[in-house]
């Protein structure tokens, strides 16, 4: 089990969360958790995910919950090691670089193919910490 990316994913959006948990569900290499709000992800960080897959707005059930980005905020507060990518249904570059200057570790549109290239991006990205590490032995 130690060996598993622990993944949070966090999203308003009752559908796509569990479209997303039932994707990252088919891959042996991953523990997923389930968020509806950025409250209860940040709430849940001692869980110690490896990454966060965030929802860019977070408002859908409460209008004055935290953004995407407070969540983010709040993460990397807590521990900047754990990684973060950015969804969202805006496909406009300013919000992208707003993610990335947050810190944000990737930003990836959310639309039907978002399920089958965020593993594989998870995967590319652990990966090269692993190669990484290698060579700072």
């Amino acid at each position: 089990m130690n060996d598993k990316i622990k993944i949070f994913l966090v999203d308003d959006d009752a559908v796509f969360l569990k479209m997303s948990e039932i994707a990252f569900r088919q891959h042996d290499n991953f523990a997923v958790e389930t968020y509806p709000t950025g409250e209860l992800c940040i709430s849940n960080l001692s869980h110690n995910p490896d990454i966060v897959i965030l929802d860019y707005y977070l408002d859908g059930i409460d209008k004055h919950a935290i953004s995407g980005l407070e969540t983010l905020d709040k993460i990397k507060k807590y521990n900047s090691d754990i990684l973060v990518i950015m969804l969202s249904a805006q496909n406009k570059m300013d919000v992208a670089l707003d993610c990335m200057q947050h810190c944000a570790s990737d930003y990836v549109m959310k639309n039907k193919t978002a399920f089958e290239r965020l593993p594989h991006i998870i995967d590319t990205i652990f990966n090269f910490k692993r190669m990484e590490k290698g060579l700072s032995i």
